[in-house]
């Protein structure tokens, strides 16, 4: 493609039906917000021309919706919210060399010549959020995640740092994507009462075990935020609506993009995002990730002068994107984002106040190299900053 032509099909995978609909439509909706935005820029050269399939959930649609964009000439695709949809498509994808922009935060362990991870890696979220749930809150953890692979790897990386701080898990417990019959877990978590909940469940299970284990420990008189915190490197803006009042705050969450971030870089893009869909879901990491993903894309190919994968995926590392969150930039070596990690917790008004965060991006290690090495991990770590 030369700069002449400023048409560009791209495809957008994602399940604005099914048991996590409230995020995927915010994946969704980013996604378009950056299309208009690029579209608007003379400076590029582009028209975005997006095509969006909605797989509902379902991985056999997922392979199906990505088998119609390439039959469409559709290179460059963005999109998939679970690993297990990720996982599905990535075959096909590699087979036709196309290029997968997959904009979620994930479990890592994972790196593919045909995909762009612009959402967040286990250091990025999970690392930091073992050391401060260990520092802040105490020694022993209780597991529960939907049973697929985030949830799984998720659990894993989580137990060993708690281990390896000297703690313990008291349990670890899988559920069914979409199961909403969690009355057991509650009993079991009021039963054994760890100091905290490290909660991988996604979509639908999520909100509804949040909401049990809070009736539960009213009825209990037990304060649960503050006695038994529940945390998660997953849970947004969008689905504290979804939560309900009734146990929307005091959750805490590991993420590197909230909508109350105070800069103006943020307080445009969260203005931009509500002017565009005013019926929500509401501005969050999602929405930001594959904000950042067409973005990072669209420079990427004027960049390259052409739409071909090969001179795409070389002119995407020396890209950098002044994105909500601060600057973005993605890693040759990994092909994973450099992003800023926060921690926060949930306020009854479905807002996030941030309680510590890093002071620049953090180079990713999908790999926990790094991290593997260190014998002692910090509490807290370096790269982290209380927020006065």
């Amino acid at each position: 493609m030369n700069l002449e032509r400023t048409s560009l099909q791209i495809g957008l995978l994602f399940s604005t039906e099914g048991p996590y609909a409230t995020v995927a439509q915010a994946l969704l909706n980013g996604a378009m917000l950056a299309c208009r935005e690029v579209n608007e820029d003379p400076s590029l050269h582009l028209q975005l021309e997006p095509l969006h399939v909605n797989p509902r959930g379902q991985l056999d649609n997922y392979r199906d919706g990505v088998q119609s964009m390439l039959d469409r000439g559709i290179v460059h695709i963005c999109g998939c919210y679970t690993s297990s949809s990720r996982k599905e498509v990535l075959p096909i994808i590699e087979k036709h060399d196309a290029l997968l922009w997959y904009p979620s935060h994930y479990e890592g362990f994972e790196t593919s010549q045909n995909v762009i991870y612009t959402g967040s890696s286990p250091n990025q979220h999970l690392t930091p959020l073992i050391g401060f749930l260990f520092k802040e809150y105490g020694s022993t953890g209780y597991c529960i995640g939907s049973n697929y692979i985030w949830a799984w790897e998720s659990n894993r990386v989580f137990r060993e740092g708690i281990t390896r701080l000297g703690g313990r898990i008291a349990a670890e417990r899988y559920v069914p994507i979409g199961e909403t019959d969690l009355d057991q877990y509650v009993i079991e978590i009021l039963d054994l009462r760890p100091d905290y909940i490290f909660n991988s469940l996604i979509g639908s299970s999520s909100y509804e075990f949040l909401r049990r284990l809070r009736r539960a420990s009213a009825a209990a008189g037990i304060d649960q935020p503050r006695s038994i915190p529940v945390a998660s490197c997953t849970l947004s803006e969008p689905e504290l609506h979804a939560i309900g009042a009734e146990a929307a705050d005091g959750q805490i969450t590991s993420s590197v993009y909230f909508s109350s971030i105070q800069t103006a870089r943020n307080a445009d893009f969260v203005a931009a995002y509500r002017r565009a869909f005013p019926n929500g879901p509401a501005a969050c990491a999602d929405a930001e990730s594959s904000y950042i993903a067409i973005h990072l894309l669209a420079r990427a190919v004027a960049r390259a002068g052409d739409e071909d994968i090969a001179k795409v995926r070389a002119a995407v590392t020396a890209c950098r994107f002044d994105a909500p969150q601060g600057p973005v930039m993605i890693d040759p070596a990994t092909m994973h984002a450099y992003l800023t990690p926060h921690i926060g917790i949930s306020r009854a008004d479905f807002e996030f106040d941030v309680l510590i965060e890093s002071p620049g991006p953090v180079r990713p290690d999908p790999y926990l190299v790094q991290w593997s090495r260190t014998t002692e991990p910090s509490s807290l770590p370096s790269q982290l900053r209380i927020v006065k």
